[in-house]
């Protein structure tokens, strides 16, 4: 399937390119083409689908017929056999019982293809996207990907569970009442086609006006839906400079604008609705009409005129739910084309054809050789910058905002790629490595460690299974958090909530430090990883540090001066590139911009401002 979905990838490009193709007719053409991929993985589903469909409908559409035989073979007649209307009785029973098992199996079978291609596409859409590069979800909001997983997903959803339903139940549907509207009577069926250009007619011209309202309605509702999101992340401030009032007038607007565009949709739906239900009885009127006449003038039989007017009404039916899918049509058109174009991007960052494998042991001594990186062209943020770091040495950082301290790291971790230059660890180029190896050579403490929900002991070991519930609990021994884990409820298996939001910032950092012993990442780095801690728990998390850096190339950027004051070399950073690097005694004697830091954090002089 694979492979499939790479050559409709080729075909869409080649169909982008091609001038005679409308844009409309490339969407809707691409999307039934992707899906139909997914689908001849289900095609004996499917198939069974519609046999049952169509053993359903056909259970259902005679039903009437079989009210015609009693009334023109038994009641107009006066023949009082009871035998025969019991076993057409039977058969009808029959046919209702068979028409409800089959819908059943009809419905659960569609349901059961239609969850499980959306679950694939959801599967492959979140693998893809946690495959992309930095650069990308710096580019695109956290939002926008949680709409593509969760709502675009579920939009593709209703295309299987009302839109396949519907052409594939309403057309067969449409076709058997034609036929056996033949059957019973060709001249009053033609009288009763006249009516299509009308309903065509209409169909048409209400589907753009409901496709603009529907949109109007969506549009509105995501603007409610993220206004809401953001105020009730930005609560505390709301509170705090008491914007309640503002903030309150504000929904109010929006949750009026979203009501209006709802009515406007819902007045829509009631007239296309009650339009049809017009015709539908005008079709029957006339019916009544014309095959009055006929049985009265002894040319038609009464049970031939009572089957065709209860196809009539049937008929209509079909035509109004079909009609109706336009919009659910729209937006699955829609969500799929959104889907498969982040499945299109390929990430920024990607290992080398013939990776490289780290020479073992690992010494983990890191180079950066005549480096420069921009986010934005021609904008650097690093600038040949050349460090050679070795093996087993504590590197300190600091610099302020912008001075290109975490830049530095991310490229080490090959989050981004260098536009010039080369990066190598133990002498081969981190391009070179895949990027596996390299994130398991390279452990990363940041300032704000993100916690899964899920236990203490998962989060530690990253959900890993063959790490062992020993070698976590020996690990929090040794960094000093297993005081702070024993005393939870359920100790190692205390659950815990989304961003460990039930825990400090110190316990959060402590757990981080234990997933360092627990994958031993021959290299750490360190992100600011105490800016946000009190006093004591900074002790608690240095005494953390001294322990895990140990026989580990270590990198530590930080804002407090202190913790960086026993490393073996600091460097000081200002725009993308080395001033100063030395130790603490070594740069305190330069007298430059590391002394001017020193001296600001004990209040002796005034702050650096750019860097």
């Amino acid at each position: 399937m694979a492979q499939a979905i790479r050559n409709w990838e080729m075909d869409q490009k080649s169909e982008s390119n091609d001038p005679n193709t409308p844009k409309q007719k490339q969407k809707f053409s691409s999307s039934f083409r992707v899906l139909s991929v997914y689908m001849l993985e289900h095609k004996k589903t499917f198939i069974a689908f519609i046999i049952c469909t169509l053993i359903a409908i056909s259970g259902e559409l005679l039903q009437p017929y079989l009210l015609k035989l009693a009334i023109d073979d038994h009641l107009m007649i006066g023949n009082t056999e009871y035998r025969s209307l019991l076993l057409i009785g039977c058969m009808y029973f029959g046919l209702s019982v068979t028409s409800l098992v089959f819908s059943f199996f009809q419905h659960n079978l569609l349901q059961k293809a239609g969850q499980s291609i959306i679950a694939s596409i959801r599967k492959r859409l979140f693998e893809h996207i946690s495959k992309l590069s930095m650069s990308y979800f710096d580019r695109v909001p956290s939002g926008s990907l949680i709409t593509h997983v969760s709502s675009d997903t579920e939009a593709v959803n209703q295309f299987f569970h009302q839109v396949v339903l519907s052409i594939v139940r309403d057309g067969f549907t449409l076709i058997f009442i034609l036929v056996m509207m033949f059957q019973l009577d060709v001249t009053l069926t033609l009288y009763s086609l006249i009516l299509l250009p009308i309903i065509a007619t209409i169909a048409i011209a209400f589907r753009t006006y409901m496709r603009k309202t529907y949109q109007l309605a969506r549009t509105r509702l995501s603007r409610l839906v993220a206004f809401t999101a953001e105020n009730l992340s930005g609560m505390p401030l709301i509170q705090v400079f008491y914007q309640q009032r503002e903030q309150s007038r504000q929904f109010n607007e929006k949750n009026e604008s979203y009501f209006r565009a709802n009515l406007r949709e819902i007045r829509t739906n009631v007239i296309f609705n009650r339009t049809f239900e017009v015709l539908n009885n005008l079709a029957i009127a006339c019916v009544v009409w014309f095959g009055g006449r006929a049985v009265l003038g002894e040319t038609l039989a009464f049970g031939v005129l009572y089957a065709f007017i209860t196809y009539i009404r049937l008929f209509f039916q079909p035509i109004n739910t079909i009609t109706q899918q336009w919009n659910t049509l729209q937006a699955a058109n829609v969500a799929i084309q959104r889907i498969w174009g982040i499945l299109s991007i390929e990430p920024e960052v990607q290992d080398a054809k013939q990776p490289t494998k780290l020479p073992t042991p690992i010494r983990g001594e890191i180079e950066f050789r005549d480096v420069t990186f921009a986010y934005v062209d021609n904008e650097p943020v690093i600038k040949n910058l050349n460090l050679n770091i070795q093996s087993g040495q504590m590197i300190g950082v600091v610099g302020t905002t912008g001075a290109g301290k975490s830049s530095l790291i991310s490229l080490l971790c090959r989050f981004y790629d260098i536009q010039q230059g080369n990066i190598t660890i133990d002498g081969i180029s981190i391009k070179g490595l895949p990027q596996h190896d390299l994130h398991r050579t390279v452990g990363l403490v940041q300032q704000e460690p993100y916690l899964y929900t899920g236990s203490v002991l998962d989060n530690v070991r990253l959900f890993e299974p063959s790490i062992s519930r020993e070698t976590v609990i020996e690990a929090c021994r040794f960094i000093g958090a297993d005081l702070i884990i024993e005393r939870m409820p359920e100790g190692y298996d205390t659950r815990l909530s989304e961003k460990g939001s039930g825990l400090s910032a110190g316990e959060r950092q402590l757990i981080s430090f234990a997933r360092i012993l627990v994958f031993q990442p021959r290299i750490l780095i360190l992100d600011e990883a105490t800016a946000n801690l009190d006093s004591q728990t900074e002790q608690l998390i240095n005494r953390a540090l001294d322990y895990v850096s140990k026989g580990r190339t270590t990198i530590v950027i930080a804002h407090r001066l202190s913790t960086i004051i026993g490393a073996d070399r600091i460097i000081v950073m200002r725009k993308g590139g080395i001033v100063e690097q030395g130790t603490h005694q070594e740069l305190i004697q330069i007298n430059g911009i590391y002394k001017e830091m020193i001296d600001y954090t004990q209040g002796k002089g005034q702050p650096i401002v750019s860097y």
